[in-house]
């Protein structure tokens, strides 16, 4: 089994803002599958349930806000019973461009809130992690005021091939492992371009 979690903000202020695509991703996913999404205030998630080939998976977005995501993680992990190496967490770096995605096993949070609450409240930071791009951060912009944004219309296309990426890296990492979802998802260059180089 395996616990799909993506990171954003509940309710309608933050709908569609760059923070938020990890619960894009998860939407995406929840429409692919055709398993629908309900409020478990046990776990402080909206929580679903479906299979990626033959694994189960339980879908999962957090309403506790986005520096609390690790509450609704240990939650979830420990009433299903995993441990963090069962999770895939899906999030918004805006160090990575608009369209490009990272893959990686483990790392720092990289200054990224809902990360940093995971790590502290599993007392780990290796978990499997897939990174959406949504940068570059604009000059003299904060970086609060950037990830609290919503998107332009005339990024709309590039955000979609991005979440539909998002969701192809995540049934990969399910039914391939970790090792082959970062040879085929981590890539240079943006969703318009084709991959120059892998890294």
């Amino acid at each position: 089994m395996k616990l799909i979690v993506g990171l954003g903000n509940p309710g309608a202020k933050y709908e569609r803002t760059r923070h938020n695509v990890g619960f894009m991703a998860v939407d995406a996913l929840l429409d692919q599958l055709g398993t629908s999404i309900r409020q478990e205030s046990r776990f402080k998630a909206l929580v679903g349930e479906g299979r990626i080939g033959s694994h189960r998976i339980v879908l999962a977005k957090p309403t506790t806000y986005m520096n609390l995501s690790g509450e609704a993680v240990v939650a979830l992990l420990n009433w299903y019973k995993l441990t963090p190496a069962d999770l895939v967490i899906i999030y918004d770096d805006f160090a990575i461009p608009l369209g490009s995605l990272r893959v990686r096993p483990d790392g720092s949070a990289g200054g990224h809130n809902g990360i940093r609450s995971i790590i502290a409240m599993t007392g780990t930071n290796v978990f499997p992690r897939i990174r959406v791009g949504i940068g570059p951060l604009p000059p003299r912009l904060k970086s609060v005021d950037f990830v609290l944004g919503r998107f332009h219309s005339t990024e709309d296309a590039t955000l979609a091939r991005a979440i539909e990426r998002a969701t192809s890296a995540c049934t990969c990492l399910v039914e391939q492992g970790i090792d082959v979802t970062m040879q085929q998802f981590n890539v240079r260059g943006d969703a318009n371009n084709p991959a120059v180089e892998t890294i």
